[in-house]
């Protein structure tokens, strides 16, 4: 019996004195029936089916339970589930995972390729002369030479009178700090004794000994540190400006010199190509039109090396700041034959610093000097007292 609450329910015991309602055993079950004299229980036949008493107590059957039916599970809503196939999967990984290779690959190529150019460019050994970084700031010591070894003999300012001997047309000492870009041009005129020979002359004099000898007159007589070197051909720096685009250069008045070939026919800012350039730094006849008159520059030479500073750092900027992959590999191989950087000066090292130079406008000191003749010559003298401010900015 389903719920039973006795250990055998099979059997039923009765009290022989108490009336009791209970429903008697079914088909095939025995009353127990306590004997009043001690002697037990014993089984008793099923009562009448018509409900007559037993032992004197009538027996009621108790109200039929319907049977339990069995819980249907309530049936749930079916959404269907969009699954992405397997196999796209996997054949998306694969073309990410190909692309990813192809994109590290292109990448190693052309870093090899700028550093393959970078290596072809000329390199001097200073580590005699040099001073060691100290600090966050460091000298590069810029020349620019303007040697026609490199320059194309068709070109209007090919056949401009020379020099003999070597010649630093531009000096330029060039500070580069996490603070700030510092840059101060070194007169060639200017008054030195010479580091090889102990005799007095002009520092760009000192370039005939090497570049050695012009970074120790630039230590000796200044009292500033230099730690890296790099030299440049004007003739050269032809092919990096086409590289790049070209280089634009602040023209306050229209500008024309007939022997280097320079004719800019308006003011304002004029994009020049490489051979634009070149008789732009080549210009000893720099001659402007000012309210329809010629001028001629009255600051001669030192006016020339001041366009030349403005060209070199001009040009440095536009390689540092060029984004352009292809255009910067032509611009390293431009370099490649015209450029000359000491043997300590690394790749990276190179680069950050082009591009540092993209991504700032140097500040621009004057190195305070005077004008005297000596021998018969006109020189520039270092005014002691006044330029030691201007160089503390460089120690």
């Amino acid at each position: 019996m389903p719920g039973c609450p006795w250990p055998d329910c099979n059997t039923w015991t009765v009290a022989p004195d108490e009336p009791t309602e209970i429903q008697p055993p079914g088909p095939g079950r025995q009353w127990h029936v306590p004997d009043p004299a001690g002697g037990g229980s014993g089984p008793t036949p099923d009562p009448p089916e018509s409900g007559a008493e037993a032992g004197g107590a009538p027996v009621v059957p108790p109200p039929a339970t319907p049977p339990a039916q069995p819980q249907q599970p309530r049936p749930q809503p079916q959404y269907p589930v969009p699954q992405k196939p397997a196999r796209k999967k996997r054949r998306w990984l694969r073309w990410t995972l190909i692309g990813m290779a192809v994109l590290l690959a292109l990448l190693f190529v052309y870093l090899f390729w700028l550093w393959r150019s970078y290596s072809g460019i000329n390199r001097v050994d200073l580590d005699d002369v040099l001073d060691p970084v100290a600090g966050d700031a460091t000298n590069y010591l810029l020349v620019g030479s303007d040697s026609r070894e490199n320059l194309d003999p068709e070109a209007p300012n090919a056949a401009e009178p020379t020099v003999a001997g070597r010649r630093a047309d531009t000096i330029i000492l060039l500070q580069v700090s996490p603070e700030a870009t510092v840059m101060m041009s070194v007169p060639r005129d200017l008054w030195v004794t010479d580091p090889a020979t102990g005799r007095d002359g002009r520092i760009n004099g000192t370039y005939n000994d090497g570049p050695a000898n012009l970074v120790a007159a630039v230590q000796q007589n200044l009292g500033v540190p230099v730690n890296h070197y790099a030299e440049v051909d004007f003739a050269s720096f032809a092919g990096l400006i086409d590289a790049v685009g070209g280089i634009t250069i602040e023209f306050e008045h229209p500008a024309f010199d007939t022997e280097s070939g320079l004719n800019i026919i308006t003011g304002g800012p004029v994009t020049l190509d490489g051979t634009a350039a070149l008789a732009y730094v080549r210009s000893r006849n720099y001659t402007e039109v000012i309210d329809g008159q010629e001028v001629k520059d009255p600051t001669a030479d030192l006016g020339r090396q001041e366009r030349q500073r403005e060209f070199l750092v001009t040009a440095l900027g536009e390689v540092g700041g060029e984004r352009n992959p292809i255009a910067l590999a032509r611009a390293a191989a431009a370099l490649s034959g015209g450029l000359t950087v000491d043997s300590s000066l690394g790749f990276f090292e190179a680069l950050g610093f082009a591009r540092r130079l993209g991504g700032s406008t140097p500040e621009t000191l004057v190195l305070p000097t005077r004008g005297a003749r000596i021998g018969g010559a006109s020189v520039l003298l270092l005014d002691e007292d006044e330029a030691q401010p201007v160089l503390d900015r460089f120690r």
